[in-house]
């Protein structure tokens, strides 16, 4: 009996070790939402693949769902965002936006905006500057948990929902803080997560 293979886009979002020489990872992808998939091997030192899964890297994964999961074929490696962050707080961002996307997307549902709206806001914590970072941080996961579904904003933070990040005024995003920071403790409450 053979089995397809799904071919896609993903993030490491997280791996613990598995038997000896294998390894489970969290995958966040483009096509089949967050799931866990296995490599066989991936510990041992002669192993290709295991510089590509690496925690926060991102990655052209073969997949393959089999009786006991997800497994992974061959990988690609695209880079490692962690890595390639400049900052000591630009990679705390990276760090607390892949604990919120851990925390609140479950299951293995396609979310292709969602993915695109990740790594896009990944992008842009690499060119904001650290003065404006925590605000613009809130932002971004409010955001992320809107496209999610946690958030039903009011009018004035919808349209910061809505446009570009490049568009949006950084002195219209702090007049709104205490809003958007409402709407992050709400969406924590009511997810009971």
């Amino acid at each position: 009996m053979s089995y397809q293979t799904y071919t896609t886009e993903a993030m490491v979002c997280g791996s613990y070790a598995n038997n000896t020489a294998d390894k489970s990872f969290l995958l966040f992808t483009k096509r089949a939402g967050m799931i866990y998939a296995t490599a066989r091997s991936v510990r041992e030192e002669r192993s290709r693949q295991r510089y590509a899964l690496q925690d926060f890297s991102l990655v052209s994964v073969s997949l393959v769902h089999g009786k006991s999961g997800w497994r992974i074929g061959s990988v690609e490696a695209r880079g490692n965002i962690f890595s390639i962050a400049t900052t000591r707080s630009e990679r705390g961002s990276i760090v607390r936006l892949v604990k919120m996307l851990r925390r609140f997307v479950q299951g293995e549902e396609p979310h292709p905006e969602l993915y695109e709206e990740f790594l896009h806001s990944l992008d842009y914590l690499s060119i904001i500057p650290d003065t404006e970072r925590p605000t613009l941080e809130k932002l971004l996961m409010v955001r992320l948990l809107y496209l999610l579904g946690y958030i039903a904003p009011p009018a004035e933070i919808k349209l910061l929902l809505e446009h570009s990040l490049e568009s949006l005024d950084i002195l219209t995003i702090k007049s709104q803080i205490n809003s958007i920071e409402r709407l992050l403790e709400n969406a924590q409450t009511v997810s009971h997560l």
